[in-house]
């Protein structure tokens, strides 16, 4: 036995129990995931500056208050995700109750990645807890300090009978996925996404893929482009532009080109007055053979602004290139880095053809003052999110979905899309052992009368239905005080009718 069978074996068994159904239990661990951040902030901080030279600030928000404020979300709407959700119903079904009722899918696999190693696989863990399951989760082994502190601190804090964690490299990864798993959810690469897909294939698992590709920024002539090189530098530095949804790259005007270039600069040297060298508000690239890649990216070329190196502590300055063409070398995968092309094109009609042609992205950047334009994008493309007139800040708002189309991945999560991400939407219908009338269109022997009877009783929509049972329900009430008003009245409620028709047509002659 492996020790990833004999883990998923003993999560299992402990499934099995129940011991994570009752609300009490994911909300306990909820909490302690809020304490285990807040008492732990500074050893993620740490952790992230020994892998990533990440900035406080960027750690603090990124990783642990976006974090945070997952766990407290919910933690407030957990008993409301967990509510059955009522269903419209049709005439033939309108005196039972039906409902959707959602329940936890029992082990899952939740793989984080280097880039955001706390909050990618801390994110997915809230929603799989929320939802009731029990998880095995594997940090990325080429952030070593940041899975040895998620090791840790998951293990002090949190229900080690129900979460475990895994580290190793590929072949330990390998082992891993040769389990069979009630879902995985996958944050990397494209190329390792297929690989997960085929595994989880092999026992029909169901996934989620966050995966990445070159997210296009179209910037229109009619901006403030202050303000567009203020928001795109940002994206662009951000974790050294090692982030899924950073501007891979940018298309503008041939005019706009030069103008928007000065005010990259500019903002370069708002955010970075210290030497970029020195500055703690820089990161760093995560290992010399990604640091490789990059470098062989911009050899031979001359940027507009940046292209400096250290190999020693695996810097690269933001880099600016210009002119840029489609068959570039640039322009033919995810760059994951702070180098951004810029192409030129002549007007949006252009620059959607160009997106519509490649891969659909994770994410699309229109920066426009023009609502025609900027509707043009939003229906004539498909990625898997669109931010307008800014970058990346759309991934924080929990009441929108995350995730890609396509080769940009599958599925999404954040807030109450990750404890749907986690959970079986399981269909109820209960019903009466009453209404055998209506139940005998069914059984034999048929007949054409049972036959027009009951296809009227299905065709009929739900909310038609509601109003047909609410007008029987008039007609009936109609009736029963019609009823009553003759027991009472009895022959004087007659002619008092006889008198109101007279009167009435009294009324007509004379009016006429």
């Amino acid at each position: 036995m492996t020790d990833a069978n004999k883990i998923v074996k003993e999560l299992r068994q402990t499934f099995s129990t129940g011991c994570t159904l009752p609300v009490e239990w994911r909300l306990h661990q909820l909490s302690k995931i809020m304490k285990m951040l807040t008492e732990c902030q500074q050893e993620i901080e740490d952790a992230l500056v020994k892998d990533l030279h990440r900035p406080k600030n960027e750690a603090m928000f990124f990783e642990v208050i976006f974090a945070r404020k997952e766990a407290l979300d919910a933690i407030i709407s957990l008993k409301e995700w967990m509510e059955p959700e009522k269903v419209d119903r049709g005439l033939l079904n309108i005196m039972d109750d039906c409902f959707i009722k959602p329940e936890p899918l029992g082990v899952v696999l939740i793989m984080g990645a280097w880039n955001y190693p706390f909050q990618l696989c801390i994110l997915p863990l809230i929603g799989a807890i929320a939802a009731g399951n029990c998880a095995v989760v594997k940090p990325s082994e080429l952030a070593p300090h940041s899975a040895e502190v998620i090791t840790r601190i998951l293990r002090n804090y949190l229900d080690s009978d129900c979460i475990k964690v895994y580290n190793g490299g590929i072949s330990e990864t390998q082992e891993l996925l040769q389990e069979r798993f009630d879902h995985i959810f996958y944050t990397g690469s494209s190329r390792v996404g297929k690989i997960i897909m085929k595994s989880a294939a092999e026992h029909l698992t169901p996934v989620t893929l966050e995966l990445g590709g070159k997210c296009p920024a179209y910037i229109d002539d009619d901006c403030n482009l202050q303000n567009v090189a203020n928001r795109i530098l940002w994206g662009k530095t951000v974790n050294c532009g090692q982030i899924c949804i950073a501007p891979d790259y940018v298309m503008c005007s041939k005019e706009l080109q030069g103008p928007f270039v000065e005010k990259l600069i500019e903002a370069f040297e708002m955010f970075y007055s210290d030497s970029i060298h020195e500055t703690k508000d820089y990161g760093r690239i995560i290992h010399k053979k990604h640091f490789q890649h990059l470098k062989e990216l911009l050899e031979n070329r001359k940027p507009a602004f940046g292209g400096e190196f250290c190999e020693e502590s695996l810097l690269i300055t933001p880099t600016i290139l210009t002119d840029i063409t489609p068959d570039d070398p640039l322009m033919q995968e995810e760059i994951f880095g702070p180098i951004l092309p810029i192409m030129t094109v002549e007007n949006e009609d252009e620059a959607i053809q160009y997106i519509k042609h490649g891969e659909k992205p994770l994410s699309l950047y229109v920066f426009s003052n023009n609502k025609e334009t900027v509707n043009k994008f939003l229906s004539q493309t498909t990625s898997g999110g669109v931010c307008i007139n800014d970058v990346i800040v759309h991934g924080g708002l929990a009441t929108l979905p995350f995730g890609g189309v396509g080769q940009s991945g599958m599925g999404s999560y954040h807030g109450k899309f990750t404890f749907e991400t986690f959970s079986h939407k399981k269909a109820v219908m209960w019903k009466s052992m009453g209404m055998e009338n209506v139940n005998s269109l069914r059984y034999p022997p048929y007949s054409d009368e049972k036959c027009q009877l009951f296809t009227w009783f299905v065709l009929m929509r739900p909310g038609l239905a509601k109003k047909f049972l609410m007008a029987l329900l008039v007609l009936l009430v109609a009736l029963i005080l019609s009823f009553i008003f003759m027991k009472v009245y009895g022959p004087s409620y007659g002619s008092l009718l006889h008198h109101w028709n007279i009167a009435d047509n009294d009324f007509s002659r004379n009016k006429f």
